[in-house]
């Protein structure tokens, strides 16, 4: 018998701030994370906007030496990580460390210390390239850490499915709690792109919003004005635990996951099939997983990037898997707030899930303002609303066609 998955402990580091607490007030309170680029001078640029965790201070949560050792968006990994672990109250010794596994997700890892090692590379030459720069930027860096900050010694991996990694890397945690393999296993992913070449290249796909004039205002999911997304940064982390484990240790048991899907659009290499019928496929699956109907899902966390082609598709999926249903179940895009995080994306986006089931509140899409006529479902548009929210769905897409779907539950 496969067994259960409960979710005891969240972490996130936002551009909405850098604790749960902070993110969801910001969340429901309609605030918007997006700012003009503060951390480089973005003149040179097309796009001079983007989702900063500007109230990041690793030293609340990272010895200074080790700092030095670590990119940005592991420091933020371990950040995240560490709330997590002390919200679920394991404490050091409480498990058998190799039934621990750590099992996170990035979609680029660490970009800023290959922009940092290259510029000295060609102005001071190979002799003063760091001896950390390969620890730095490896991907697996976030996971390595974490495992060896909490001494789980179980599977550590990275995933790497574009801005589904993170989903993808949770729906991989389900898999190895339900089989029996592992009874913790500390999950999400993180990133931190909102460098030059981050922005740059994104900027040079055409991908990203230009609204340098009214950062708060940029990203609009669903909306007719919509120009493309925010490139973002940040880490949203959960633990993952054996249901009946976690209930023995009277760990704080905040939700249940249900139902995972993974599938592939096998379509292009950039763009979201147009039908959305990939995206389909993966909430059919996290369906039948979770043993559901669509009428059994109270809420959808979308994907909801603001690009032109992807919230069209992701509506018409909805509509396809919903039917008749796709007119009552209310969606949100907390991307509207704090702009797309990438391979983060799918754990922060969990995180704001599992909170609109605890508060039994919707967080808003904001800047909803002029509807585009394809996207004519229920968005939560601009205010927050109170609401029963028993069982929820979070979607996350990726560049390369990646889909992935999580279905969570109330305990």
């Amino acid at each position: 018998m496969e067994r259960r998955v409960a979710i005891t402990g969240l972490g996130v580091i936002t551009p909405l701030g850098c604790s749960v607490e902070a993110f969801w007030d910001g969340l429901i309170s309609a605030r918007s994370g997006v700012r003009n680029i503060a951390r480089f001078q973005p003149s040179l640029f097309d796009v001079h906007i983007g989702g900063e965790c500007l109230d990041f201070e690793p030293t609340r949560f990272i010895d200074a030496r080790l700092i030095k050792r670590l990119d940005r968006f592991a420091q933020f990994a371990l950040a995240a990580a560490k709330q997590a672990v002390a919200q679920c109250g394991l404490a050091p010794g409480a498990i058998d460390p190799t039934r621990g596994g750590v099992i996170l997700g990035t979609g680029i890892g660490g970009l800023q210390e290959i922009e940092d090692q290259h510029l000295r590379l060609l102005e001071k030459g190979p002799t003063k390239v760091s001896a950390f720069t390969i620890p730095k930027l490896m991907a697996n860096a976030a996971a390595g850490i974490v495992s060896i900050t909490f001494d789980f010694q179980g599977p550590s991996a990275i995933v790497s499915t574009a801005c589904a990694s993170a989903g993808s890397a949770m729906g991989e945690a389900w898999h190895a709690i339900r089989r029996g393999e592992l009874d913790v296993v500390i999950t999400g992913g993180a990133e931190a792109a909102c460098t030059p070449l981050g922005i740059g290249a994104f900027a040079a796909m055409k991908a990203l919003s230009t609204r340098n004039d009214e950062p708060a205002r940029a990203s609009r999911p669903f909306d007719k004005d919509r120009d493309g997304f925010v490139l973002s940064e940040g880490a949203g982390l959960l633990v993952f635990e054996e249901f009946e484990h976690a209930r023995k240790r009277g760990a704080p048991i905040l939700a249940e996951v249900i139902g995972f899907g993974a599938t592939s659009d096998a379509s292009d290499i950039v763009q979201p099939e147009p039908e959305g019928r990939g995206a389909a496929r993966a909430m059919r699956v996290a369906l039948q997983a979770a043993s559901l109907g669509p009428e059994g899902i109270d809420y959808i966390n979308a994907h909801g990037t603001s690009t032109p082609l992807g919230d069209v598709a992701e509506t018409k999926a909805i509509k396809s898997v919903f039917g008749a249903a796709a007119r009552k179940v209310a969606i949100s895009s907390t991307k509207s707030q704090i702009g797309h995080l990438l391979g983060a994306s799918g754990g922060v986006e969990a995180v704001a899930t599992i909170e609109a089931m605890r508060h039994n509140t919707l967080p808003p899409t904001i800047n909803l303002e002029n509807p585009d006529p394809e996207c004519d479902l229920d968005y939560v548009p601009n205010t927050a609303r109170d609401a029963q929210v028993r069982v929820a769905m979070s979607n996350s897409f990726g560049f390369g066609g990646h889909n992935t779907c999580l279905i969570f539950k109330k305990p």
